[in-house]
């Protein structure tokens, strides 16, 4: 960080708009923007459902989640500084990779009428849900490499960059959490002993049955457990825990504790590890089969303790950060001796 006359941190600054943005992810995102529109208007008149929601709901999800995602994704190649050509391969494999999903998706749903996930039931319905299961390692793959990328790379300043860098670790483990889901029920078990054949494998809901009842427009159940939320929280870190690293710098202009790049490079710290622990705690309650509107005595204490830790440590972080800041204007105040002043009074 650059220093005042070597005393006073300069007020940091957003990172300058991008040049150009990845054209690939920028031109999926625009036509997945475009599809909301079209997939609101389904949610509305059409009145098909399917599992007892709104046929149009499932895919309206992931053209949200995929848009911002692919949007995000265009904003970080847009700070590489190394390796541009490589980081634009895989941005683009990224890119095809979310438009041939989505295409599946609405395919499947709003096409066929046929249930998405964990659905084997005929040759056609394995043949999409083995496409999908493919395409989206491929993504998560292209989108290792590029955390590999910016893990070396040197974009912002040090609290952008370890924003970055947590946010794509967690985005990746997020993206793995979806396996848990691709286990069978007990239902299924039966089903599959009983006639050897498997046409539902997996399920999201823990403790109940796939479209029961649910959250309003997510869907998450309000019966049991629902491994999509920490999946959920667990792919958007990319977009949450860099907003935190920028947020801070717009914090710095009113408040100058946050000015030098170590106590917002260990906010975004605890930002990113309380994060992680919120996926850990809503992913472990979910497979508990305990629905996140109705959280037992456990989940509530753990919450309580994640809570309490986080604040604990960003207060920690701050006071020492207003100490530093204080000892610092003190040093600089008219009345105190400069080393210039040191210098000439030791002649």
């Amino acid at each position: 960080m650059t220093m005042t006359s070597g005393i006073r941190p300069v007020v940091p600054a957003l990172p300058d708009r991008p040049r150009r943005l990845h054209r690939p992810l920028m031109i999926v995102t625009i036509a997945l923007s475009a599809l909301i529109v079209v997939a609101i208007a389904g949610a509305l008149f059409d009145d098909r459902q399917l599992l007892g929601h709104a046929i149009w709901m499932k895919p309206l999800k992931f053209l949200m989640s995929f848009s911002v995602y692919c949007a995000t994704l265009a904003w970080l190649l847009s700070l590489q500084t190394k390796a541009r050509r490589l980081g634009w391969w895989m941005g683009t494999v990224v890119a095809v990779g979310i438009a041939a999903e989505m295409v599946l998706i609405i395919g499947q749903v709003v096409v066929r009428g046929r249930q998405l996930h964990f659905n084997q039931s005929t040759p056609a319905d394995e043949m999409v849900h083995n496409i999908m299961a493919l395409t989206i390692y491929i993504v998560w793959a292209a989108v290792l490499v590029i955390a590999i990328q910016l893990l070396f790379d040197k974009p912002g300043d040090r609290a952008l960059r370890w924003s970055i860098r947590l946010a794509l670790g967690t985005t990746l483990g997020g993206m793995l959490l979806g396996n848990l889901m691709f286990r069978p029920t007990p239902a299924q078990e039966a089903a599959i002993a009983a006639t050897g054949r498997h046409d539902f494998f997996g399920s999201h809901t823990v403790g109940g049955e796939d479209g029961g009842p649910g959250m309003p427009i997510t869907g998450w159940s309000t019966q049991g457990g629902d491994l999509r939320i920490g999946h959920f929280l667990g792919i958007h870190a990319l977009q949450l825990i860099p907003l935190v690293a920028l947020g801070l710098v717009l914090l710095a202009r009113r408040f100058p504790v946050l000015r030098p790049e170590g106590p917002r490079t260990a906010l975004v710290a605890i930002a990113a590890a309380s994060y992680g622990g919120l996926i850990w705690l809503l992913t472990w309650q979910a497979g508990r089969g305990e629905s996140l509107v109705h959280p037992g005595n456990r989940t509530l204490v753990a919450a309580g303790s994640l809570l309490t830790a986080t604040i604990v440590m960003s207060l920690a972080v701050l006071l020492r950060a207003r100490r530093t800041t204080l000892a610092s204007v003190n040093t600089s105040s008219p009345g105190s001796p400069s080393p210039l002043g040191s210098a000439r009074t030791g002649r």
